[in-house]
């Protein structure tokens, strides 16, 4: 049986620190001698980009929650399809900036649209794909919203109201606290105690199997 990658994910509200995270990511991963490949969404592939443009692009026209939705999935498979399964099949390892939990906060919560619809939209686009790892940088909304404006010029999402961002904090919360494989590091602290809350997640889920080496479940790349 053929031995396939594991999948990390990196999630998190604006300012949480995501990119700090990735590099610690990184760092141990290399220092483990992990082949692996980085990502983004949306983007992640010429395509994609594009994709990740026209979401975060202020719009003449107000941009349906549906729109924004089907946007973010469009964008999703095509990366799914083209970078990270054949990635996995060929032993690499993933490291996302974002996947689907984003979808699912951010649409779900933040944008309130129907948990069944995106599970529907979920279903046909990733199949049995699932991350093996997800690490959710939790927040205060007010706190990261002033991180990314510290950063410069914020796009479309990051111009939404911070009820939004509560809402969408909310349903990360909800759904962290429901589903394995799901850890949280309060990103509040500083940036060394988070960084070791992230090496113990990491260390942990590679001791107790979820980011074993060993063969995994069927992809679903037919999906």
């Amino acid at each position: 049986m053929t031995t396939l990658g594991r999948f990390i994910v990196v999630e998190g509200l604006e300012g949480a620190g995501k990119t700090s995270a990735i590099r610690t990511i990184q760092q141990w991963l290399n220092e483990h001698q992990i082949p692996f490949i980085s990502t983004r969404e949306p983007g992640g592939t010429p395509l994609a980009e594009q994709i990740r443009t026209l979401v975060k692009q202020v719009q003449d026209e107000k941009v349906a929650p549906e729109t924004e939705l089907l946007l973010m999935y469009a964008s999703r498979v095509q990366l799914v399809k083209t970078v990270i399964q054949p990635a996995l099949q060929q032993g690499n390892w993933v490291l996302g900036d974002r996947h689907d939990l984003s979808s699912r906060a951010y649409q779900g919560g933040g944008r309130q649209l129907d948990e069944t619809l995106i599970n529907s939209i979920r279903q046909v686009v990733l199949g049995n794909l699932k991350p093996d790892l997800t690490l959710y940088l939790d927040i205060d909304p007010a706190i990261g919203l002033q991180r990314a404006q510290a950063r410069g010029e914020l796009d479309r999402i990051e111009l939404e109201q911070l009820a939004f961002f509560q809402r969408t904090r909310a349903k990360y919360q909800q759904i962290a606290a429901t589903e394995a494989n799901i850890v949280t590091i309060d990103a509040s602290q500083s940036m060394q105690q988070v960084q070791q809350q992230i090496l113990d997640a990491l260390q942990q889920a590679y001791q107790n199997g979820s980011l074993s080496c060993d063969a995994k479940a069927d992809l679903n790349p037919d999906v």
